[in-house]
């Protein structure tokens, strides 16, 4: 007994020391740990901010959504009133009333509803009217997710543009990435206690943070002239057979960009059918610009003073150049041209006889001012700088390639730049696609507007711009860009594709930029298609497509013709002057050969 007494007191000393312990010495750390294992926290995702377009049409919008999950430990416990009659219906009576609301048959759903698992998703992008019917149900063990679902009701669009964001909320292509730190926002959480079954404690502890929303961005697109541009390239991808097309449509005076359609493109509610087509073509896509290049090279001539819109050229059939014969995109005899006929016309031959009056270095520094050889600084996913090689790496023949478009390469966005700086006194507007932010309060801050570059006079940018009507006139390489009532400036562009894959050239670019009204111009569109195969000259495949997305915005935007009258063009000299003409801008290399083959 006397044992039994000791070993029943040593015991009882033991438990009252450990409850002192516990009670007294560690109680704020068993308190702690008691109260972490009873603790739950559920995210509360921030709802992500909206992208509209400059008159605030929606382009992409996010709304609530429920994600239903279940622990299966739970649901055995379910009881329902049946006929009156209080009784428990376990799994199956919960896989009965949950298969409607959640649009999965019963068998499938019993499968997912029984098990061990204390979480696990059945089902994803539940509405908050449906999820609050589920909860209505009281069935044990079925808990919600906040989340959110992203819509864009411009579906294909703009979707090459506007981007996606993927199946975990992260952004995934477009100014949905560019953007993503305005839009996202800040997540919240909820923390509370919760018994055994996973239900919240009444009157126990809850924390709430409560998520920030994402702020809303407006851009300086149309969404109905985004979408007229969209479909005209596409029928017109299509009618061709070509690889690609892009339109670009830029505010003149502001660098404004008001649509960049890109065809092939994709669902961006199921982007992974084509996520070749992520990218918009117009920001990635780099080709060699042909003849709208050469607005670049007539802009240095006449700003540097070598020639007059008037001075004669005569354009041989061949010249002969760093041991590189060029020519036409036609054969011809000896003809005799004007500077804005050379042009009207698309000239190789007299582009390079003008061109090649400006030294080198003083061509390249053009080209940059141009925007050449750099991106725009917006930072669009994609966007390339295009190529434009130093001009003391220039070989031979490149020196005269690059006169007429070809040996360096541009994006559809830094070709429809050099048009929009001759239609605004030749002082280039980097272009720009975000005009406001949200400021969280109700209202928008202005985006930053960048600086613009003066590139040549307003004089100069006057005499291309009447030279480039002379394109669209009967004698030109694009009549079916004209509008009628509107005075109309463009160039034409066909220019040998280069294809990465094959290693050298394939196919052809076929282009065509212009602007409106030519006198006071408002308004660049430039349409360019990739290996167009049925038709490839860039007057005739995609003159049409400017000529149906000029009229589209110059009528949307409520632009009025100037009804003034366009300059006469004279293309050729009325005779042909006489060999001894020193005027006459001609070919006098040595060796080189002006007779026509």
């Amino acid at each position: 007994m006397r044992t039994m007494t000791i070993a029943v007191l040593f015991i009882f000393s033991v438990f009252g020391a450990q409850l002192l312990r516990l009670q007294g010495f560690d109680a704020s750390a068993v308190s702690k740990d008691a109260q972490s294992s009873r603790t739950a926290t559920i995210a509360l995702p921030a709802m992500r901010g909206s992208i509209t377009d400059r008159n605030g049409t929606i382009l992409a919008s996010s709304i609530e959504r429920r994600t239903v999950t279940v622990d299966q430990t739970a649901v055995p416990q379910y009881v329902k009133t049946v006929d009156g009659v209080r009784s428990r219906v376990g799994v199956a009576g919960a896989a009965q009333d949950l298969s409607p609301l959640l649009g999965i048959p019963v068998d499938t759903l019993t499968a997912e509803l029984t098990g061990k698992a204390k979480y696990r998703v059945l089902q994803k992008n539940i509405t908050p009217l449906n999820w609050r019917k589920i909860s209505a149900l009281g069935i044990n063990g079925i808990y919600s997710e906040a989340t959110s679902d992203r819509v864009y009701p411009t579906t294909t669009a703009a979707s090459a543009l506007v981007g996606f964001v993927q199946s975990d909320g992260t952004a995934g292509a477009g100014l949905e990435v560019l953007m993503d730190k305005v839009l996202k926002g800040k997540s919240g959480k909820t923390i509370f206690e919760q018994s055994q079954d996973g239900r919240p404690i009444p009157n126990a502890r809850q924390e709430t943070i409560t998520p920030v929303p994402g702020r809303e961005v407006q851009l300086t697109i149309d969404s109905d002239l985004q979408w007229f541009a969209q479909n005209a390239v596409a029928q017109k991808v299509i009618e061709t057979q070509a690889l690609s097309g892009t339109v670009v449509v830029e505010n003149v005076k502001t660098g404004e960009l008001l649509a960049v359609a890109s065809y092939p493109t994709f669902n961006p509610t199921q982007p992974g059918q084509s996520s070749e087509n992520w990218t918009n073509k117009a920001f990635s896509d780099v080709y060699e610009p042909g003849s709208t290049g050469k607005v670049m090279t007539a802009a240095a001539a006449l700003e540097e003073g070598v020639v007059t819109p008037s001075d004669v050229v005569e354009v041989p059939n061949r010249i002969h150049r760093a041991g590189t014969e060029f020519k036409d995109s036609h054969d011809h005899p000896t003809e005799y041209l004007t500077f804005a006929g050379v042009l009207a016309q698309s000239s190789n031959i007299g582009t390079i006889l003008a061109g090649e009056k400006v030294k080198p270095s003083t061509m390249y520094s053009y080209f940059t001012k141009f925007g050449l050889g750099q991106t725009s600084g917006m930072g669009f996913p994609g966007e390339g700088p295009g190529l434009l090689t130093n001009v003391k790496d220039w070989n031979g023949s490149q020196r005269y390639t690059v006169l007429f478009g070809q040996g360096l390469s541009v994006n559809a966005l830094q070709a429809a730049g050099v048009f929009q700086t001759i239609a605004n006194n030749g002082v280039r507007i980097p272009p720009r696609i975000v005009a406001a932010t949200g400021d969280g309060k109700g209202g928008f801050t202005p985006a930053d507007k960048p600086d613009p570059v003066k590139v040549v006079s307003p004089d100069t940018a006057k005499q291309v711009r009447d030279m480039l009507e002379g394109v669209v006139s009967k004698e030109g390489t694009a009549p079916e860009a004209k509008i009628p009532g509107y005075r109309v400036a463009g160039k034409t562009g066909t220019a040998d594709r280069y294809d990465a894959r094959v290693g050298g050239y394939s196919g052809k670019t076929a282009s065509f930029i212009g602007f409106a009204p030519a006198d006071d111009p408002e308004i660049v569109v430039a349409v360019t298609l990739q290996r167009p195969i049925k038709g490839y000259f860039g007057g005739v495949v995609a003159g049409p497509v400017f000529h149906d997305v000029m009229t589209y915005a110059l009528q949307e935007l409520q632009i009025p013709p100037t009804g003034t009258k366009s300059p006469v063009t004279t293309i050729r000299p009325e005779k042909n002057p006489p060999a001894s003409d020193t005027s006459v801008i001609r070919d006098r290399r040595s060796g080189a050969s002006g007779a026509s083959r």
